[in-house]
Formats: C-alpha cells, structure tokens, sequence
C-alpha cells in the first residue's frame, strides 16, 4: 500500500461508489470511505475487507465532515438521494446543500483535487439538474482543481428492472417512442474515468461528458436483448404527454426529476468520446456485452 494522502470517497456505499473504492484499492490508492451511522454494515464491511479505512459522516451535517477530510489530499463525490431509502434524504439535502458541504469541507481542509459526478444538460428543466449546476458552480468557484464528470444514462439503471427494462420477465417500458439515440454508459466505465481523473493532468479544470462506444435507441436495445435471450419481450409504451403530466402534476421533487429523466431520454442523449479516449483511455463496455453478461448470470442462476 502506498503511503500517499487518502482519497476520499463520498457516496461510497452507492452502485458507483462501490466500484470506485474497488478500484482505488486495487490500484494501491490509500484510501477513505465517508459512510454514515445508517449505512448498510455488510457495505462498510466490504469496504474494509478492501484495506479501505471508513470513517462516520453524513453530509447533510456539515460539521460531521472535518473529521473524515483530515488528511486527505483528493476527493472523488457520487452522492445522490436518487436511490436512498433513508428518512430526511432529498434532492435539497443531499444533491444540492449536502454536496456544498462537502465542498466547502474539502476546500476548507486544503483538498488539491476534487472530482465531481454529474450528468449532460436535460432541455428539461427539474430539481435534480438545478441541484448539480449549483454544485458544479460552487466547485469551479472554489479554487480547488476540479473534473466534473457528466455520464449519460447508467446501462445497470436504466436498463435495469427498477426502471421497467426486465430482462428476467421479459418486459420493457419504453419512455416515448423509443426511436432516439441513447448513448448508455456502464457505471463501472465511468468509476474507470473517475479514478484516472485523479491523476490526470489533462483533465483538470475540466467539463467532461461520457457516454458509450455507441448510441443506440430503446428498440435497438430491446432487439439486443430479444436475441440475446431467444425470446420476444412484451413492451408497454408510456407516451411523452403522460411523461409530462405527471411531472407537471407532482409535488415531489424526486418524482419530478425522474419524470424529467424519463424525457431526456425519450428524446435522446447522444455523446461524441472521440476526445475524451485520447485524454483517458477506456476500453468502453458496450450496451450488447452489458445485456449478455445480464442473460448470462440469470441462466446460470436458473440451473
């Protein structure tokens, strides 16, 4: 292990915060992991049994964070309310002031690096968005060296069960007409951009949107995966107007932001990587090896 400042991970029990921390100690990165009293054990143990030293915080309490930065030289933050279940965590609290927390703490604390996850700009406007500009502003305001990171659309998300694409069941929901390009990107690519951030010079001080190897729509993906099972899969399509209503109609912020989502999407994020794979190279995962790695684990789990 080598005997460099820590890196701070915040949002490290997360989906992405997870591969993140796995990469940072596989590459022999010393390493911290901010995790809260509420947080999962068996996901602070995991980190541990990765050499990974946690240290208790939450970043909706600003005075809880002095503790976890002593030290620590870069910070990398994928913290987000999208998938918490934990009472008092909103897109306020956590996506907007928690992230001003953590980086004031980090400038505060002297941070020389910080990486920010982010995502392309939406032609829709929502609470979730509003929330990353403001943190993006205050970082690049900061007087820290900073990467901001805005991947497209998760593969292991969006092209998951919990958002309606189920490959178990052969069911899939299709937001719009499904014809718009989508350049899907792999949580575990953007954990391999968000650790080689650190350390490149290349790309400090920089906006940095990431997609895939390739764009394709909805249909082009439920195709991929038709063959990839050997089976039809049976479509419900949620019209853009009703997308629309139900974002309109809601007062939740959390709602709102996904309805929002749900309408990037249909209309389509196409991302050109040509420039930032000259900065980082990255051997992409593609949207085909996403879904067969998916079949395959489901028939070996049948057997």
């Amino acid at each position: 292990m080598e005997h460099s400042k820590p890196v701070l991970v915040v949002g490290a029990t997360g989906f992405l915060g997870m591969e993140i921390c796995r990469l940072l100690a596989a590459s022999n990165k010393t390493v911290k992991a901010l995790v809260r009293q509420s947080s999962d054990p068996e996901k602070v143990k995991a980190l541990e049994n990765l050499g990974i030293e946690t240290v208790t915080g939450d970043i909706k309490d600003r005075r809880s964070l002095d503790q976890a930065y002593r030290d620590v030289e870069k910070v990398i933050s994928t913290a987000s309310s999208t998938l918490s279940k934990v009472t008092g965590d909103s897109i306020e609290t956590v996506d907007h002031l928690g992230q001003l927390n953590v980086i004031d703490a980090a400038q505060k604390a002297g941070v020389k690096k910080f990486v920010f996850i982010s995502f392309p700009e939406s032609h829709v406007q929502f609470p979730l968005q509003d929330a990353k500009r403001s943190a993006e502003d205050a970082l690049i305001k900061s007087g820290m060296d900073y990467t901001i990171l805005r991947p497209t659309f998760f593969m292991e998300i969006w092209l998951g069960p919990y958002l309606g694409f189920d490959i178990r069941n052969r069911k899939a929901t299709v937001y719009g007409h499904g014809v718009n390009k989508v350049s899907w990107i792999s949580l575990k690519d953007v954990a391999r951009f968000a650790v080689q951030s650190l350390d490149n010079d290349r790309t400090t001080n920089k906006i940095l949107e990431l997609g895939g190897p390739e764009a394709l729509s909805p249909l082009d993906v439920i195709k991929l995966a038709e063959n990839a099972d050997g089976h039809s899969f049976e479509l419900q399509y949620v019209p853009e107007e009703i997308i629309n209503n139900q974002k309109n109609n809601s007062e939740n912020p959390l709602e709102q932001s996904f309805s929002a989502l749900m309408l990037t999407l249909a209309a389509g994020t196409e991302i050109d990587m040509v420039e930032v794979l000259k900065i980082m190279p990255v051997q992409l995962i593609s949207v085909d090896e996403y879904i067969r790695e998916v079949v395959s684990e489901q028939v070996e789990h049948a057997l």
